[in-house]
């Protein structure tokens, strides 16, 4: 019975010390885990704000890729080289236009537009071309019918002073009358505002500078393009254009200018004012593949050194019919005359018959020639040879 008792008392001894000895070991296997635990949890956090910082700069790349400060930003151009050849005298080579436009949308209501122009290639001084800022203007919309725009833009007047892309006009050289008369390109500095009253009215109305003319009394030479210009006597536009028939568009538009000569600073001896009216008036219309264009413009001023030299008056006028065989080809022809000189009696005006083709690689890319044949004033044959885009 004491064995028994004593057996009884070693196993019970041995189960209690194992029974420890596990206990023990079990704490430790807990800790261990209750520590790993924790370091999973970190690892989690962390990957948890990896992952969500991964997250805020994919949206915000998205952000700016699709609605950021870049995205209303918009860039475009056009450029045209030209090919001249004409009788008694030399023919030419020349990149005559590589424009940039730079615009931005503030808002839906607010924007930003520009045009930035290197003409010839290449200026400086001994060179032939120059650089100009032709359009930098901000435009705010005041309500559905009307806006206003402030800075430097282009005249209201004429077809192609403000749409003068070469895809959209045919003959590689801009016509004389509008270049010699309006005079396109012609920009200005100041404050205008558009106001439709009716679908298809257009209103146009605009205070800027002024053209400063020499004592050649040359409208062409008259523009200061806001280059230091001289606003002592300011020019006043308005436009008015009618479009609601389908094919139809009919604008005319009169400035009227205080003093052309701007005290007359480019003369030699002092002159009186000389105050100065421009009328010009133009209708397009199409029909189908058939496009007629006719557009007529007049200058009065008011002095006896313009009416001295003829110059009280010049004026111009042309029509140009057109035709579009496809989406590829188009040509026309066009009769033109101006005159600088048209207050004099002598005959002083310069006759143009200009045919020629235009050939489109894509919509916005073309190929031009033509034939002009000049007469009255002026007495030459010859060709010019084109090729422009815009984007």
């Amino acid at each position: 019975m004491m064995k028994k008792t004593l057996l009884a008392s070693a196993l019970i001894g041995l189960f209690a010390s194992n029974a420890a000895i596990a206990n023990e070991e079990t704490d430790k296997l807990r800790q261990v885990i209750a520590e790993q635990q924790k370091v999973l949890e970190s690892l989690e956090r962390r990957l948890d704000e990896t992952d969500q910082k991964l997250n805020a700069t994919a949206d915000q790349v998205e952000v700016k890729a699709e609605g950021g400060m870049f995205a209303n930003t918009s860039i475009g151009g056009y450029g045209e080289l030209h090919y001249n050849n004409y009788e008694d005298s030399d023919a030419k080579i020349d990149f005559h236009r590589f424009v940039l436009f730079f615009g931005h949308e503030f808002s839906d209501t607010v924007r930003f537009f520009s045009e930035f122009e290197l003409e010839h290639s290449i200026a400086g001084e001994g060179k032939s071309g120059e650089v100009e800022l032709e359009q930098a203007y901000v435009e705010v919309d005041i309500n559905e019918a009307t806006s206003s725009k402030v800075g430097l833009f282009l005249i209201p007047v004429g077809i192609i002073n403000e749409t003068h892309e070469p895809p959209t006009f045919y003959g590689v050289e801009r016509n004389g009358v509008e270049k010699n008369i309006i005079p396109a390109t012609w920009w200005e500095a100041g404050v205008a505002v558009n106001f439709k009253p009716a679908p298809g009215l257009s209103i146009d109305g605009a205070a800027t500078s002024g053209l400063e003319v020499g004592d050649d009394f040359k409208i062409r030479s008259g523009r200061q393009k806001v280059a230091k210009a001289n606003a002592e006597n300011l020019a006043y536009t308005g436009r008015i254009k009618y479009t609601a028939i389908t094919g139809l568009e009919l604008a005319a538009t009169l400035q009227y200018q205080t003093d052309i000569t701007q005290g007359g600073s480019n003369f030699e001896a002092p002159i009186d004012t000389a105050d100065a009216t421009l009328l010009e008036a133009h209708a397009i219309y199409q029909v189908n593949n058939f496009t007629v264009r006719a557009l007529y413009a007049r200058w009065d001023i008011n002095g006896d050194e313009a009416k001295a030299l003829g110059r009280d008056e010049q004026t111009g006028w042309y029509v140009e019919p057109s035709y579009k065989f496809s989406e590829k080809v188009g040509v026309f022809a066009r009769y033109s005359e101006y005159d600088n000189n048209a207050g004099n009696s002598d005959s002083t005006a310069v006759e143009s018959t200009s045919v020629g083709v235009n050939y489109y690689i894509h919509e916005n890319v073309v190929l031009k020639a033509d034939y002009e044949d000049l007469g009255g004033a002026a007495d030459s044959t010859g060709f010019n040879l084109g090729f422009g885009y815009q984007f």
